[in-house]
């Protein structure tokens, strides 16, 4: 199959794209190309760079879930006014019909981001976030060692309107800690902790800040974390993102009321981190 000799020239784990190149995604689960348009060169130099198309992770006639990569926008922002890539746009040209996100995930964010395909589904789903009828989960490297498992009940200020405080919670629970015997600002050695989040209100950055509040910034964050701990990342780790991944999201399907359950797969950067700063995800309840 061309699918076979495709695996020979690319990595396996994007296999998929080259199959809904192919015109064999609909097969596959993942939705076809626009038949009307030929194959050609330009085509299949789309596998030479496999940021070019969405990993997508679940499709049916009424929503398609994606892993969006971190540092990729959802839609077009005044905030970020100088970037030229969406993953709305590059969602609806990938398959070639309309997408409307259901819901938000920040810039420096990956992992499951849900869309619908048509604007029945979309109204529903949204109706179900508003009424919290969904679960997210995140995954996030925390500085220091953060114990056991809780509720953090602290509400927050919303951040376009200082004067309005808005309940918010977020249950928390400690998976993996570490130590990395390396001197950081003015400590001989640094702790880590990797932990499951899950937000039970939708507030702008509220896992960011919620962490922050408990003086275990989430690493990473230039606006709400640790400089010192952020520069020991790049230096440490080489890198420059934020440790926070949705790694899961489950809700009833707006449509057909089935029971949903999307589930991430594997970041290369989030799990070289991982190792890096010799954390484990044993204790996650996924």
């Amino acid at each position: 199959m061309w699918v076979e000799s495709c695996s020979k020239r690319v990595d396996y784990s994007i296999n998929w794209k080259c199959a809904w190149i192919r015109g064999l995604g609909s097969e596959l689960g993942f939705g076809g190309r626009d038949k009307s348009r030929p194959y050609d060169l330009t085509t299949l130099e789309i596998l030479e760079n496999t940021d070019s198309l969405l990993e997508i992770l679940y499709q049916d006639a009424d929503l398609i879930a994606i892993d969006k990569r971190a540092g990729l926008l959802v839609h077009r922002s005044r905030v970020d006014a100088q970037e030229t890539q969406f993953a709305l746009q590059m969602l609806r040209d990938q398959i070639g019909q309309e997408v409307h996100p259901c819901h938000r995930l920040d810039k420096p964010t990956s992992g499951v981001l849900l869309f619908a395909l048509n604007r029945e589904a979309h109204r529903r789903a949204q109706v179900a976030f508003a009424e919290q009828r969904t679960e997210k989960t995140y995954h996030a490297v925390v500085r220091g060692w953060l114990d056991g498992s809780g509720v953090i009940d602290y509400p927050l200020r919303n951040e376009d309107k200082p004067d309005k405080v808005q309940d918010a919670f977020t249950e928390y629970a400690c998976l993996s800690q570490s130590t990395v015997e390396v001197p950081v600002g003015r400590y001989p050695s640094a702790r880590f902790s990797l932990v499951e989040l899950r937000p039970k209100t939708g507030r702008t950055h509220q896992l960011r800040r919620h962490m922050a509040h408990l003086r275990h910034p989430i690493l990473g964050d230039t606006r709400h974390g640790d400089g010192v701990q952020n520069r020991f990342l790049r230096a440490h780790n080489g890198q420059q993102m934020l440790l926070l991944r949705a790694v899961r999201l489950q809700m009833p399907h707006p449509v057909t009321g089935k029971a949903l359950d999307i589930r991430a797969g594997v970041d290369a950067a989030f799990e070289a981190a991982l190792e890096r700063l010799r954390l484990s995800r044993l204790g996650s309840r996924l």
